[in-house]
């Protein structure tokens, strides 16, 4: 096949998704939660972990270094590789985004959605790919969730209702516990202040 071949683009571009697909394990196992808050991309991580539907995505210097990145795939390997780079990091950006701000609407958002906050909320050291799990098998970082169970102060704006419990169609799925997040300033503070020091050690939010 000759590198004008619409196959050949195609299997390049596919093979710039895949580089992204390991680029975001490793970005987000190494760069993010192993730093433990050193450096900016871990320290807004880490906030992210530790905030109620905190997204950091449309951050544009995040967009900016991936195209940067992109357009040193193009020129080492080539455009193809380069696009399918940012398109793997735009698939993620968005699906990232309606993970912590829309319900599911397929089988493929709701697995993403369990094996994300199954991150966020159980082990945060595990299921580190976001959108696609074969780094963490073969890396061992793979952890399979049963009923995922979370604050309630921390619940996503669509997991729960506005009595602050579980929908119906997520009850199989999720459960949350505890109270909302507190309305007094200083116990939201301490509130704050505990879920920042969990999220930077790695550890889970407390339950209650």
């Amino acid at each position: 096949m000759t590198a004008g071949n619409p196959l050949t683009l195609m299997a390049l571009g596919v093979a710039g998704w895949l580089a992204w697909t390991m680029g975001e394990y490793l970005i987000h196992r190494f760069g993010m939660h192993a730093l433990r808050g050193r450096g900016i991309t871990s320290r807004e991580h880490l906030n992210h972990h530790a905030d109620r539907d905190s997204i950091l995505e449309k951050w544009p210097l995040a967009w900016l270094g991936v195209i940067l990145v992109g357009l040193g795939w193009a020129w080492l390997v080539t455009p193809a590789f380069g696009a399918g780079w940012v398109f793997g990091y735009g698939f993620y950006d968005l699906h990232h985004w309606h993970a912590h701000k829309r319900p599911p609407r397929n089988r493929y958002q709701r697995w993403l959605r369990r094996h994300h906050f199954h991150h966020h909320f159980g082990h945060p050291t595990e299921n580190l790919g976001v959108t696609w799990p074969v780094w963490d098998v073969a890396f061992g970082t793979l952890h399979r969730p049963g009923t995922i169970r979370l604050p309630r102060r921390m619940a996503m704006v669509w997991l729960v209702d506005e009595e602050g419990r579980v929908r119906p169609e997520f009850a199989t799925d999720y459960e949350v516990v505890g109270r909302p997040r507190p309305g007094a300033a200083v116990d939201r503070a301490e509130v704050d202040e505990r879920d920042r020091v969990d999220a930077f050690a790695n550890r889970p939010p407390a339950l209650g």
